[in-house]
């Protein structure tokens, strides 16, 4: 398998930008996509948990449902696909146990040989003064799960731009997550700059190499 050049994986990501103004006219491939939504699959997780559910939207009726969600930003509508990001709530010992039980799956192995395993998430989150915090700790993931899938994005030459700015319990209601045990954090909509999107050529600010990295 050929690997991308340090070279090729730091152009990307210079041309990144969070998108203001995508092309509504320009959709994103299905194997694009595809890649895509199981980059969001292959994120890593703390214990490997994985709290949290990806909501696809690409009906257009809905997205523009989401625009005043979203404090008028037109991203979430003019994007190909707007992903929204979900925790799981109060995550507990049944989610604990249907990771166990998916490990055993997938790896060939007896439950009783991850008893420890077990137990030993049990007592790091689910200790009463860890609990109270359960759900920020949840967020904490999903946002690992949007720098995944943002770099990827970049990498195969697709736009997306993270948004915080919205409203998680309207958007909970559009998307039906209201009442499941799901609940919004942030979306990221993706697709392709429009070209008169005046930021994409706007140079980047970041902190000079010293003053972020620190080497011993």
């Amino acid at each position: 398998m050929k690997a991308l050049s340090s070279e090729e994986l730091l152009k990307q990501l210079q041309w990144r930008y969070a998108t203001k103004k995508f092309d509504p006219a320009k959709k994103i491939a299905d194997a694009d996509w595809h890649a895509l939504e199981h980059t969001l699959i292959l994120t890593p997780s703390s214990f490997g948990l994985q709290p949290w559910k990806f909501v696809v939207v690409t009906d257009q009726a809905v997205k523009e449902q989401l625009v005043p969600l979203s404090w008028g930003q037109r991203q979430v509508a003019d994007a190909s696909h707007t992903l929204v990001f979900a925790i799981k709530q109060k995550l507990g010992e049944g989610e604990i146990t249907r990771h166990v039980e998916r490990t055993a799956e997938v790896r060939g192995l007896e439950h009783a040989a991850l008893e420890k395993y077990k137990k030993s998430m049990v007592n790091v989150l689910l200790h009463p003064s860890a609990h109270a915090t359960i759900d920020e700790w949840a967020t904490r993931q999903v946002y690992i799960a949007l720098g995944s899938f943002m770099t990827a994005a970049a990498v195969i030459g697709i736009d997306t731009c993270p948004m915080e700015g919205i409203q998680p319990p309207k958007y909970d209601e559009v998307l039906g997550l209201t009442g499941t045990g799901y609940a919004t954090v942030l979306a990221c909509p993706a697709g392709y700059r429009a070209p008169d999107d005046k930021y994409a050529a706007t140079p980047k600010v970041r902190f000079k190499h010293e003053d972020v990295i620190k080497r011993i």
